[in-house]
């Protein structure tokens, strides 16, 4: 049963100025007010296991959690005692930490017993060779959703489709930020345009993303970042699969789901970051290293070890401000955008995180694994939902607008008149 939705508005406006406040969320350099959500009588209480929850974007998603539904009981999971007991110190008595070795299955299924909802947010998901987690979830019959980013990981976890809805599990994949919210914003669009008229049809969709520094999101994010540099960049045009060389293409999943799922022939994600040189850096990278090197997670491992402290100083001077825009183009030469704008990744990607699992407690997602873009993994009339909380905070997001209203500053006369 999906929560109660606002009517589905074909011309969303930004969405920050619309927010009742009853909640703050402290954070080093402000507070950010959220509408407090209240869960469904039966999952008001769940225990929710965050695993990772000693990382950046673990971390990032237990607290938002908790800011939104206080009543939730968060557990805190990972390796470093020391980092999870000092944030159930700050997230306050309805918390705890547990810890949980993620290569050994016997502790994860121990830790995922009696919890209601397990959130994945230990990457990086790039090279991994199983999905333990989910498998472990599918087994003590416990709710699922994981922030993956990588392709070979997300098909692998479609893969356990048949066994998640034997065990009536519901699961989602790719469901943070981007991946993610960005896939919701695609479908929204998508979606939109159909109900608009038949015979105008989605042709091409592109995915552009960009974060200062690496967003403030820790070794995690650094070491996802050379992994992709090994991973050939795949792309689809007019329904065929083409191998992309330029740097400014990313292997995301979201390029996959998207052809496959909502039918759009043509489909790209590209990103870039400031300052300008990372971008320049990368690109040396991706020539001067082997893919055999930049696939190896050990030697990945050693690459963050090395550049984390300049990164790290970087990241002080350019912030770490997100935007994400997705662009829809129709057969009639029309187009339409959702924009997607926050000063902060490490707070926007647990807020996001933290949309997917309230959906999955309010029973929006059905048994089986899916990811964002698909009904059963998000119903259709909880999407407004999901980027309403999700977009709590950003200086901008704007849905199903023509690219114009917001690379202009135009002025409404009225009557839908612009100059």
């Amino acid at each position: 049963m999906a929560p109660a939705a606002v009517p589905l508005n074909i011309k969303w406006l930004p969405l920050n100025s619309k927010l009742k406040a009853k909640s703050q969320l402290q954070t080093s350099s402000r507070n950010i007010e959220f509408e407090r959500v209240q869960l469904p009588e039966k999952t008001r209480n769940s225990r929710v296991l965050v695993l990772g929850g000693t990382g950046r974007v673990g971390g990032s998603t237990a607290i938002a959690l908790s800011n939104l539904c206080p009543d939730l009981r968060i557990l805190v999971a990972g390796r470093n005692r020391e980092k999870g007991e000092a944030l159930v110190a700050k997230l306050g008595g309805n918390s705890g930490f547990s810890q949980v070795d993620l290569n050994d299955q016997d502790s994860l299924q121990t830790a995922l017993q009696d919890v209601d909802l397990v959130v994945h947010t230990a990457g990086p998901f790039q090279q991994a060779e199983k999905c333990s987690v989910l498998e472990a979830a599918i087994n003590t019959k416990t709710a699922y959703v994981d922030v993956c980013d990588d392709t070979s990981y997300a098909v692998r976890a479609k893969s356990f489709m048949s066994r998640a809805l034997a065990a009536n599990v519901p699961a989602i994949t790719t469901g943070g930020i981007y991946p993610g919210v960005s896939n919701v914003m695609a479908a929204e669009l998508v979606r939109a345009a159909e109900t608009e008229t038949e015979e105008d049809k989605p042709e091409r969709l592109r995915f552009s993303y960009y974060t200062a520094g690496t967003g403030g999101a820790g070794p995690t994010i650094l070491a996802t970042s050379f992994l992709l540099l090994g991973e050939e960049v795949i792309a689809y045009s007019k329904e065929i699969r083409i191998p992309l060389q330029y740097m400014v293409f990313r292997n995301l999943p979201e390029v996959r789901s998207a052809f496959e799922i909502l039918g759009v022939p043509t489909v790209s994600a590209r990103f870039g970051t400031a300052p300008f040189f990372w971008n320049w850096g990368m690109e040396a990278m991706t020539n001067l290293l082997p893919p055999e090197f930049l696939r190896d997670r050990s030697k990945v491992q050693m690459l963050v070890e090395l550049f984390d402290p300049v990164v790290r100083a970087v990241d002080g001077i350019a912030g770490e401000r997100v935007s994400m825009r997705v662009d829809l183009e129709l057969s009639s030469g029309r187009s339409k955008v959702g924009l997607f704008s926050h000063s902060k990744l490490s707070i926007s990607v647990g807020i996001a995180t933290a949309a997917f699992a309230l959906a999955i407690l309010e029973g929006s997602t059905q048994p089986g694994v899916w990811f964002p873009e698909e009904a059963q993994g998000l119903a259709i009339e909880a999407r407004e939902v999901l980027l309403q909380r999700a977009s709590q905070g950003t200086f901008n997001f704007v849905m199903n607008r023509s690219p114009w209203t917001i690379e202009t500053n135009p002025k409404e006369l009225g009557l839908g008149i612009y100059v």
